[in-house]
């Protein structure tokens, strides 16, 4: 990580559910992380991701669970490293996210996550009994980081979310469209994720002795990849999101402006699960969606907005992202509000 990487102090509140009521303890692991316990009160401060790993760290040694307390079973020290290591023998990617899931459910009794495949889409569908409302909205996220964080370490490339919704509403942190894509939605009937079937193909890349390093890293690189919502990606997305598609700048010119060379622009966005091309590609999905739902412009006027060089190149991957046509989504979209 670099020093720069930070995450919300929602993240660094949530982590301590498992110690609530405990102050004594919650002042123990707080120490360990070296974070100030008065940070935590204000909403607007950011907590080095470096500090924010070492309370996951400390958090979960004190309970002795690597769920943090969001599961009244948990997850003993070792859980984790147990379910990996089963999941780089498997055959593909598919394989590896249904041991995964398994892997999950032998340890955790409130939360777990079933597999289906609808047409060209998979789906990761939740099904949580967690009673308290603050618990299921951060086990749900906490847990879906941790499957999303291993389907793209073992692909060796980001998986890219489709379709997002959850039971419970925003939550403070706010909407992030890099974190669980543009087609985001709060306070539906269950929570589920949809990305494209076929990346359940993919072979994996990863073997024993990369394992290892991942598992000496794992907290910081999922915190980095997936908690780290104001990094370069983000501030690239920000700037594409914020000017007209015909005005966006090249990478070239992204990395100047940043005194950056073209290879270290590459690799931080690298680092934090993205190619300058995906964010490209994030923005355009953006774009469209937030049309759809909030504009009555037509599919012709959404797809020149977006970059699409015509409205059948929009249907085309509008019809890749969600399986339905712009029209239909709108129309579905309208009919549920």
């Amino acid at each position: 990580m670099q020093e720069k990487d930070s995450v919300a102090v929602y993240f660094a509140r949530a982590a301590l559910y498992g110690l609530h009521g405990q102050p004594e303890r919650i002042a123990v692991v707080l120490a360990a992380a070296g974070i100030p316990e008065q940070q935590l009160s204000d909403k607007s401060v950011r907590i080095a991701a470096s500090a924010f790993a070492r309370l996951w760290l400390a958090v979960a040694r004190e309970l002795d669970d690597e769920f943090l307390g969001f599961d009244s079973h948990g997850m003993p020290t070792g859980s984790f490293a147990l379910i990996c290591r089963g999941l780089i023998q498997a055959d593909n990617l598919g394989q590896a996210l249904l041991q995964c899931l398994s892997g999950l459910g032998l340890f955790l009794r409130d939360i777990h996550g079933s597999l289906s495949v609808r047409g060209d889409r998979a789906v990761i569908r939740l099904h949580n009994r967690q009673p308290d409302p603050q618990a299921r909205s951060v086990a749900e996220e906490t847990y879906l980081t941790v499957v999303l964080g291993l389907l793209c370490w073992l692909a060796g490339r980001r998986i890219p979310i489709d379709s997002s919704q959850f039971t419970h509403p925003r939550p403070e942190h706010g909407d992030d469209h890099l974190f669980w894509g543009p087609n985001l939605t709060f306070e539906a009937n269950h929570s589920e994720i949809e990305f494209a079937a076929s990346y359940l193909e993919l072979p994996l890349v990863q073997n024993l002795a990369t394992l290892k390093t991942f598992l000496r890293t794992s907290p910081q690189w999922l915190i980095v990849r997936f908690s780290n919502r104001q990094g370069l990606s983000a501030e690239v997305y920000k700037q594409l999101r914020n000017c007209r598609y015909e005005h966006w700048p090249t990478l070239a010119d992204m990395a100047e402006e940043r005194a950056l060379s073209i290879a270290s622009f590459r690799r931080q966005l690298q680092r934090e699960g993205f190619s300058f091309q995906e964010l490209k590609d994030e923005v355009r999905r953006a774009i469209a969606f937030e049309c759809l739902r909030n504009t009555d412009l037509s599919i012709t006027a959404i797809a020149e907005k977006a970059g699409f060089c015509e409205a059948s190149a929009l249907h085309r991957a509008f019809k890749q992202w969600t399986g339905e046509s712009p029209g239909y989504y709108r129309k579905k979209w309208h009919s549920s509000e």
